[in-house]
């Protein structure tokens, strides 16, 4: 251990204030913390409520993994990363209990601190918190690593860092950041940042690529490399925290490894072949039909339907509004309804996957479509009334057309909106403006999105009903980047997706702060009062209560916005695996997304 004279040296020299005298004003200090409320588990909990706590250790499981990788720093701005470093190597200071919304349990930290503000967060490491080459996790190394990734490498770590005022060491284990303004998310957001190895990056180039393994805390080490192909993960059977509440029941395979593969199909004839140890599948069409092979028949692979209850995040096509021929909602809802759903469903997927019906549908934050907004939720919109889409108040739901008939119902409500909004159709059968320019637009997609270029062709064909004339652009991912990143497109495939805990990514989204800077997430160009409103309540909400309110406004307010052509999503994940793979009987709130396979899950031999 070091004396408290180098401790408070090394301290400051990172620029941290020394204020050990701090530690007699602690307010108290907790084992966990949550978004909102506390957290579920007592500070006595025995384990996580989504584990088998006597599970087997040993074993192994073999994942797969399109493509390929050259570095194995998944923290640096270059590259391809492996899969794997976080979390089986690299820990941090709090770890998520993937069965709540948003709460976090001490994991190198023992403790948690905050006010009521949260104008700060402090946190106490445990005494016997290691790296896996014997030594101390300290101070000096959290505040390196905090400092080190808030200002270089990859870009996702910089906006919470810019938030911290300052950094005080309060005793020989503990710290304190001291926020620029309260912030309700940051101790929570501070607690998942990774903790690395200060000695290891001494005199060397952090940014640089390269195939020397991280020196973690975490559960597991890296054994073997095959650079671009595979990568094995040893569990480490001197880990310091084995025998942690939070990690009871999770970690149990003796080697986790994931091999690279070219495309898809080659990863399901290696699975089909006995390589590969689970896969999960995307396509309900392909589940329904190419699960016969002999090691299903034979019982040697089993297939799992796991049900979750995350929200369904939105994924469709988006229209950019600061293009003038989609800014009026009428157009886009036009163009919605001419979307027939339920055909182009049943044609590419059987009909299985049911429609995001909005941003946050399938969990308890998610609207109710086509319901008045009422209560807090009603309150919180209404001095957004005047300036609000029709429908955020009234109630909106996306058109149906369960037959031939309903569908052409809905393209004649189309034609009458695209009327009112000024746009008729011609003699030739072209949609037109007052000014004679034709309604035409393009669809952008990336080389590979064969699915949505099938789906974007059956719309294509509908829009000819209404005289609009659009068309399928396919370009290079590269090419995406650079587009979607200057908003340059008319309309293109959007994909975000959501949590039980939304937080600042919302403002990263749909912000009006977004509409004129490069590279936002709002690609659509929102710009509506009502959704900076909601999104700065629920960043400022104080209770479950009004949190939950603020979301589900901002749900109606996205949904009725109309920016997006929502298409489908999955309601559960669809696992094929070997036989000797089992996992708890409870499926936590993310299900199959987070903290489930390869956490809980163990080999057990029949």
């Amino acid at each position: 251990m070091r004396d408290t004279l180098t401790v408070a040296l090394l301290s400051l020299s990172l620029g941290a204030t020394f204020l050990w005298p701090a530690a007699a004003l602690h307010a108290q200090a907790a084992h966990g913390i949550a978004m909102y409320g506390s957290p579920a588990l007592p500070p006595d909990f025995v384990s996580l409520p989504q584990v088998n706590p006597d599970a087997p250790k040993g074993g192994e499981i073999r994942l797969a993994m399109p493509g390929s990788f050259d570095t194995l720093n998944p923290f640096m701005t270059s590259g391809q990363p492996v899969q794997g470093v976080t979390p089986l190597v690299v820990e941090t200071l709090m770890g998520r209990n993937y069965d709540e919304p948003f709460s976090l349990y001490g994991l190198l930290a023992e403790s948690v601190e905050t006010d009521a503000a949260r104008s700060y967060a402090e946190f106490t490491l445990r005494e016997q918190a290691r790296f896996s080459d014997g030594s101390p996790v300290t101070v000096e190394d959290v505040i390196w690593s905090f400092e080190l990734l808030g200002t270089s490498g990859n870009p996702r770590y910089h906006a919470a860092w810019k938030k911290v005022a300052r950094t005080e060491v309060t005793g020989p284990r503990s710290l304190r950041f001291i926020f620029t303004a309260p912030d309700r998310e940051l101790p929570l957001i501070l607690g998942l940042r990774p903790v690395l190895k200060k000695a290891q990056w001494q005199g060397r180039d952090f940014e640089a690529s390269g195939f020397e393994p991280l020196t973690g805390s975490g559960p597991y080490v890296i054994e073997r490399v095959e650079p671009g192909t595979q990568i094995s993960y040893r569990r480490n059977p001197d880990w310091w925290g084995k025998d942690l509440a939070f990690n009871r029941g999770q970690w149990n395979f003796d080697e986790i490894r994931y091999d690279y593969f070219a495309n898809p199909q080659a990863i399901f004839e290696a699975f089909k072949a006995g390589h590969i140890s689970s896969y999960r599948e995307l396509n309900p069409v392909k589940w329904a039909t190419n699960y016969d092979f002999p090691a299903v028949s034979r019982g040697d692979v089993v297939l799992s339907e796991i049900v979750h209850h995350r929200p369904s995040g939105i994924e469709g096509f988006v229209f950019n509004t600061r293009n003038p021929l989609f800014a009026d909602w009428r157009v886009r809802e036009a163009l919605i309804a001419s979307f027939h759903f339920e055909f182009i469903s049943q044609v590419m997927n059987g009909g299985v996957q049911p429609r995001i019906a909005s941003y946050f549908s399938n969990s308890p934050l998610g609207m109710a479509p086509g319901t008045p907004a009422s209560g807090l939720e009603r309150t919180l919109l209404a001095p957004f009334a005047d300036d609000l889409i029709p429908g955020t108040l009234e109630g909106y739901a996306l058109p149906v057309a369960k037959d031939g008939r309903a569908w052409q119902r809905n393209l004649r409500q189309a034609a009458k909106l695209l009327e009112q909004a000024g746009w008729l159709v011609d003699d030739q059968g072209v949609l037109r403006n007052a000014q004679g320019a034709p309604f035409r637009f393009e669809i952008l997609l990336t080389t590979g999105q064969d699915e949505l270029g099938a789906i974007a062709a059956i719309w294509v064909e509908a829009l000819k009903a209404l005289g609009v004339q659009a068309e399928v652009m396919v370009i290079d991912a590269a090419q995406m980047r650079e587009r979607t990143k200057a908003y340059d497109f008319d309309v293109t495939h959007y994909i975000r997706g959501l949590s039980l805990s939304p937080g600042t990514e919302q403002k990263l989204y749909w912000h009006s702060s977004g509409v004129n800077i490069p590279g936002s997430g709002n690609w659509m160009g929102i710009d509506q009062p009502a959704a900076d409103a909601m999104i700065a309540e629920l960043l400022s909400a104080a209770d479950p209560a009004r949190f939950n309110a603020a979301v589900r406004a901002l749900d109606r307010v996205l949904t009725a916005g109309r920016y997006v052509l929502p298409i489908w999503y999955s309601d559960r994940a669809r696992l094929a695996h070997k036989k000797q793979l089992k996992f708890p009987a409870k499926i936590p709130l993310y299900g199959d997304w987070l903290g489930f396979q390869p956490d809980t899950w163990w080999y057990q031999e029949e």
